[in-house]
């Protein structure tokens, strides 16, 4: 039986490793990402679905509207601004930085739980319910584009949970001796003294990192 990482694509072969999957220790991680045990699909699992991230499954559509906070628009429209400047447009990028400015600025007051234990659960939810339901939209619509966007989008949140529960368990001695770095290309955040050689996710080399200080990204 062979398993995958959902974060950076790194395959455990129990017949190659001689233990089997089940039988490793909880706190037992990605060899290549850091990844947690819980992050890693039977790989069948992974074969279902196709080189957009389409599946099968037909999940049930989201229901209702979503408030998004000040924080979550800040960094929604950071993220646009950020695409804008890979695209080379600095009129459309500079627009989204002020508005990505102006929640920022009203992110200070807002109330929303911030906690790793709250972030970790919404993670959870985009995993199980929003990105399925995204997928099976834009399967419908026939939307390459889209499908392309849920497949990372849908790593990038797993990188995030998983950096989440790293946290949740070494508190801030993970950070200790050691720094957050930053691909610039999809997002992977890695925690250690340097950038790894190689992105584990979308495989640039360690220039495409960047050292996050301050904790701004």
């Amino acid at each position: 039986m062979k398993y995958v990482c959902t974060v950076c694509g790194h395959v455990y072969d129990e017949e190659a490793e001689k233990v089997p999957f089940s039988s490793l220790p909880p706190q037992w991680t990605c060899p290549r990402c850091g990844a947690e045990k819980a992050m890693f699909d039977p790989l069948e699992e992974k074969k279902e679905r196709g080189n957009d991230g389409s599946t099968d499954e037909s999940p049930e559509q989201g229901q209702g509207e979503t408030k998004l906070s000040a924080g979550v628009l800040a960094a929604v429209f950071s993220n646009l601004a950020r695409g804008c400047e890979k695209q080379y447009k600095a009129e459309e990028a500079e627009l989204f930085a002020k508005i990505a400015a102006f929640y920022t600025s009203l992110s200070d007051d807002d109330d929303t739980d911030a906690s790793p234990e709250s972030l970790a659960a919404l993670a959870q939810e985009d995993i199980s319910s929003t990105y399925p339901a995204a997928r099976k939209t834009a399967e419908n619509k026939m939307d390459r584009g889209a499908l392309r966007i849920c497949t990372w989008g849908e790593k990038v949140t797993r990188i995030a949970r998983s950096l989440l529960s790293q946290y949740r368990k070494g508190g801030e001695e993970l950070l200790r001796e050691s720094e957050v770095w930053l691909c610039t290309v999809c997002g992977f955040v890695y925690i250690g003294r340097k950038p790894p050689e190689l992105c584990p996710v979308c495989k640039v080399p360690s220039w495409k990192f960047t050292n996050v200080e301050g904790g701004e990204m």
